[in-house]
């Protein structure tokens, strides 16, 4: 067995959504200064590094982070890769995937992969992204939780329409995925957002699982 983590590593300097809180991870109590134990302390937005999307964060009345399904979160999933080449997913993009009879989790693979390789702390606005388009026909698959390697599962600026039929089909999102050391395939998911009561979104640990 082989696990794979494709979380990002919460640090301070990180990229973040531009507009949202900059992490603060700082040791509050230490040991050398005389306190009985390191204690540090974390602020952040709920968007934040490898995070999840619950209805809720374009739909007022979806359902929000601490009632998600866990069903969803854990199971087999499908990693596909897109060409460089391709700056959107679009419909047409979507159509043309091989993807296996059954899946129900699907994780793009990009070329934003290599911004995570890069190691830059700048926000990349050229990201790729899911379009309207390519959104529905998700849903149409019966996809029920999609993620992908940058910040935003929609192209930069165009947010709205494509979280509002992903979310509206109640599908889950995962975004800030880091798949640049992961092969396309199958495997199986798991990914355990924080329980944050009543919320948007939550930061996730998210492993694959390969058995070899």
């Amino acid at each position: 067995m082989i696990i794979h983590d494709i979380t990002l590593t919460i640090r301070p300097g990180m990229p973040v959504w531009p507009g949202d809180h900059p992490v603060e991870l700082y040791r509050d109590e230490k040991i050398e200064e005389g306190a009985n134990a390191n204690v540090s302390n974390l602020s952040i937005s709920v968007h934040t590094g490898t995070h999840v999307d619950a209805p809720y964060h374009f739909l007022m009345g979806g359902p929000k982070v601490d009632t998600l399904p866990l069903d969803v979160l854990v199971g087999e999933v499908q990693v596909v890769e897109i060409p460089d080449s391709i700056k959107t997913i679009t419909r047409e993009v979507v159509e043309q995937l091989e993807l296996r009879e059954g899946i129900t989790r699907v994780l793009f693979k990009t070329s934003n992969s290599g911004v995570w390789q890069s190691g830059s702390d700048e926000f990349y606005t050229g990201f790729v992204g899911i379009d309207a388009g390519g959104s529905q026909v998700l849903v149409d698959k019966g996809i029920r939780l999609v993620g992908i390697d940058y910040l935003s599962i929609s192209p930069y600026k165009i947010s709205r329409p494509t979280h509002e039929i992903m979310l509206g089909a109640r599908m889950v999102i995962i975004e800030g995925l880091d798949l640049s050391g992961v092969e396309a395939g199958v495997y199986t998911l798991y990914c355990l957002p924080l329980k944050l009561k009543d919320t948007d979104g939550a930061p996730a640990r998210v492993i694959l699982v390969e058995d070899r």
